[in-house]
C-alpha cells in the first residue's frame, strides 16, 4: 500500500464517520450550537454535507468559492453526504499519484474538526471516534497552517487540555476552545 493509499483509506473512513454522525442528527438538533465560528448545528451540517462535492471538484482541478451560500439539506442530510463522499472518492480515482492539486490529509484534516464540531454539537464524545483521521489531519494542519495563512475561517490555536484526545487536539489548533470534559 502507497503512502498514498493509506491516505485515501483514513480519509474514507473520516468520510464514512461522518456519515454515521450526520445519520444521527434530528431536527430538534439544528438549533444547537456548535464550536464552529458562530454556525448552529444546522449550519455547520449544510457545510458539512457540501464538503465532498467540493473537495471532489477540487481534485478534478475546478475553482471552488468556498465563500458562496452553502444550500441548505434536509432529512436527506446524511445521503447527500454519503453521494458527495462517493464522487470524492471517484475523484481521488481518476486521478494519477501526484496530479491532485490538493493533499488527502488536507480533506481528513477537514473533516476531523467538523466531526469534532458536530459530535460537540450533539454531545457525543470523541473518544469512539478514528483517531488516525484527526492525527492525520493535525500533522498537516500543523505543516500547512500558520498565524499568518489562518485566514477567515480558523481563529488562533488553542491550548488543548492535558490528556486530550486527537480530536480535541486537532480542534484546539484549528481555533476552538475546548475543555477537559468536550
Amino acid at each position: 500500500m502507497t503512502n498514498r493509499d493509506h491516505e485515501l483509506d483514513v480519509l474514507s473512513r473520516g468520510l464514512d464517520q461522518a456519515a454515521a454522525l450526520l445519520d444521527s442528527v434530528g431536527d430538534v438538533d439544528l438549533a444547537s450550537a456548535t464550536p464552529c465560528h458562530d454556525w448552529t448545528t444546522a449550519e455547520l451540517v449544510d457545510h458539512l454535507a457540501a464538503s465532498p462535492s467540493k473537495f471532489a471538484q477540487m481534485v478534478r482541478g475546478d475553482e471552488v468559492d468556498w465563500s458562496a451560500p452553502t444550500p441548505h439539506v434536509g432529512d436527506d442530510r446524511a445521503d447527500v453526504f454519503r453521494a458527495g463522499s462517493d464522487e470524492l472518492r471517484a475523484a481521488w480515482d481518476a486521478v494519477g499519484e501526484g496530479d491532485a492539486p490538493i493533499s488527502p490529509d488536507m480533506q481528513s484534516a477537514e473533516f476531523a474538526v467538523h466531526t469534532y464540531d458536530l459530535a460537540m454539537a450533539l454531545g457525543r464524545p470523541t473518544t469512539e471516534l478514528d483517531a488516525e483521521l484527526a492525527e492525520r489531519g493535525l500533522a498537516f494542519l500543523q505543516d500547512n497552517l500558520t498565524p499568518d495563512n489562518r485566514g477567515a475561517a480558523f481563529l488562533p490555536e488553542q491550548a488543548a487540555p492535558e490528556g486530550a484526545d486527537a480530536y480535541q487536539r486537532i480542534a484546539a489548533f484549528a481555533g476552538r476552545t475546548v475543555t477537559p470534559d468536550s
